[in-house]
């Protein structure tokens, strides 16, 4: 019931990313029970059916990672002073933002069965006079402890993922920057010692702690994945001629180990992601700092380990993808709808995953930039020391996803 009351009671956008949520709950939800209206229809066909619901994993993937970036910036299962009197503690909140997560996804999931059911005429006839009967096997019953097994997937693995990232981690150190205490106002606080052009004091440098945070640890592990998948890839490309798996829409991506490779790939830029923004941080301020640089570079290596991951997940699918189209520049494949659908829920479910994080990032310092603002900072400086991190992660992404993108598709090009 509270988890009801603080759902219905939130911020206008936290609805809204709570009802995106749903959507792509919804939308994953239909793939999977297309998967299964294919494999009622084709009983002969029980190795395409694994295929079609083994091409599933990647949405419900991004569906589960984008519920996952929504309850993190969730504001009513924040911990907040006074609420651990009343019995919401840690645990608790942690469980209260476990329930919305199921809440926002369950109703997606049920849309989606509402919409399949009136696709295969179970409601109100068959609509589009009967144009998706053929996919959705509309001349059978369906099992419904089968349609329910698949539409639980998406709720129980955003729940549980949500529990797991949200759960109360006891010894972990406290963050000791500067907040414009009455102490760091009148020049007394922690703040680095800098030398800053036409500001109000140097405290103005204290938008990140005293030290910078260590560089992120996944930058080998990420490098080794990513050299591992180009070389699978290569590999598979030469010694596999065999004809490999399709998309629903038709669309053939190569050999299986292609596949792999691409994962793998894939995984190996999400892994090293948060160093390279963690690198483009130190960059900015490399080779005496002004005001501007160190407060971009200082920000930008805070949100490296809370940019750079989703921003990784962002690169790897438009590497894949721009490896897609360059492989078939001439071909013009046919899209079916579910291939189509299936590439919407990805791209967009990592798109507003990075777009969430940017978001929590922008929260978790609005109190040291409303203190930057009282000590007389510029909001100009503010606002342009923003640009310069998403230039400077632009900068070295855009290319680095080029580059993989190239490297992924010279092999099925040969």
């Amino acid at each position: 019931m509270l988890a009801l009351r603080l759902a219905r009671g939130a911020h206008p956008l936290v609805q809204l990313r709570r009802f995106l949520v749903a959507a792509a709950s919804a939308g994953t939800g239909f793939l999977l029970l297309c998967t299964l209206g294919y494999a009622m229809g084709h009983p002969e066909a029980a190795a395409g059916s694994m295929l079609r619901l083994a091409w599933c994993l990647a949405p419900l993937a991004a569906t589960v990672y984008f519920a996952v970036a929504v309850a993190r910036t969730d504001p009513g299962t924040r911990p907040r002073s006074g609420l651990a009197a009343i019995g919401l503690g840690p645990a608790r909140l942690m469980a209260l933002s476990a329930v919305t997560t199921a809440l926002s996804t369950t109703l997606g999931s049920l849309l989606a069965l509402v919409v399949f059911l009136h696709l295969r005429g179970d409601l109100t006839g068959m609509p589009f006079d009967g144009a998706a009967a053929g996919f959705l096997a509309a001349d059978q019953s369906l099992p419904l402890p089968a349609a329910l097994t698949l539409l639980a997937l998406v709720p129980v693995s955003a729940s549980m993922a949500s529990a797991l990232v949200l759960r109360p981690k006891d010894g972990r150190p406290r963050r000791t920057g500067w907040r414009g205490g009455p102490s760091s106002a009148s020049g007394t606080g922690d703040a680095p010692d800098a030398q800053l052009d036409g500001l109000p004091g140097e405290a103005l440098v204290a938008e990140s702690p005293t030290a910078p945070r260590p560089a992120p640890g996944g930058l080998p592990w990420g490098v080794a994945a990513l050299a591992a998948g180009l070389a699978v890839e290569t590999y598979a490309s030469r010694s596999d001629r065999a004809p490999g798996p399709h998309l629903p829409g038709g669309l053939a991506v190569g050999p299986a180990g292609v596949l792999a490779g691409w994962a793998l790939t894939a995984l190996g830029l999400a892994l090293a992601a948060p160093a390279i923004a963690h690198g483009c941080g130190w960059l900015l301020q490399a080779v005496r700092p002004g005001a501007l640089r160190l407060l971009a570079g200082r920000g930008l290596q805070e949100e490296a380990r809370r940019l750079g991951r989703p921003l990784g997940v962002v690169c790897a699918v438009a590497s894949g993808a721009y490896a897609t189209a360059a492989l078939y520049a001439g071909a013009r494949p046919s899209f079916g709808p579910l291939t189509a659908l299936g590439a919407v829920l990805v791209t967009g479910c990592t798109l507003a995953t990075l777009a969430t994080a940017a978001i929590e990032a922008k929260q978790a310092r609005a109190d040291t930039v409303a203190a930057l603002v009282r000590l007389g900072a510029p909001a100009t400086l503010l606002r342009t020391a923003a640009l310069l991190r998403a230039g400077a992660l632009a900068a070295v992404f855009v290319p680095l996803t080029w580059l993989v993108a190239e490297l992924a598709a010279m092999p099925l090009a040969g």
